[in-house]
């Protein structure tokens, strides 16, 4: 659901105008920035959902075992030390938009995975697992990217021409082509997600 977290990191930075964009950014993939080395040494893996044949999996294709990553409380853990890490260079408001931001993957990847996220680090305590399951269902998932991708580019969009008017033509016309730079790379994002099904 890359494309959705950018676009949900699209919205905050239309309400939190200081926080550097390229921290939304990435706070909105924090989680999977850490799970990828994870992934790679074999401690957090992903395995094709019952019926998917080939392997890797494609596009909500896959359970994914992030025990630690994507737990409830390492979400929050990782968060909370991301926005504290901005707010410590960027001020208080800025980390806490950022450590939301952050949380915000895990929520956001709440509908979409198959009952793989863990409350607890490692599974302790083997808990039942959260996961609504959208992926199931491909073009519902890809829509509900698109619509939040578009809803986020909209928004960025509307408060970076409000912040550049008045202020020459020159900042208003970066503020239109920034919009338009993550409406593409968020409909490339897509496109390529979907695509690798």
């Amino acid at each position: 659901m890359i494309a959705g977290h950018f676009g949900f990191a699209a919205m905050v930075k239309s309400r939190a105008p200081r926080a550097p964009l390229w921290a939304l950014m990435l706070a909105t993939v924090w989680l999977d920035v850490i799970f990828v080395p994870l992934l790679l040494f074999g401690i957090e893996t992903i395995v094709p959902a019952p019926g998917v044949v080939h392997s890797p999996p494609g596009y909500g294709e896959g359970i994914i075992y992030a025990d630690y990553t994507h737990s409830l409380l390492g979400a929050l853990v990782l968060s909370a030390a991301f926005g504290a890490l901005i707010a410590w260079r960027w001020g208080r408001v800025a980390g806490l938009a950022t450590g939301a931001v952050a949380f915000s993957h895990w929520l956001l990847d709440l509908p979409m995975h198959r009952h793989d996220m863990p409350f607890l680090p490692g599974n302790l305590g083997d808990l039942p697992r959260l996961g609504l399951g959208l992926w199931r269902w491909p073009t519902a998932s890809a829509l509900l990217e698109l619509v939040i991708m578009l809803a986020g580019t909209f928004l960025y969009w509307r408060a970076a021409v409000h912040l550049a008017e008045g202020q020459g033509d020159g900042l208003v016309r970066r503020a239109h082509v920034a919009a338009g730079a993550m409406l593409a790379s968020g409909i490339v994002t897509l496109g390529l997600s979907v695509a690798g099904t």
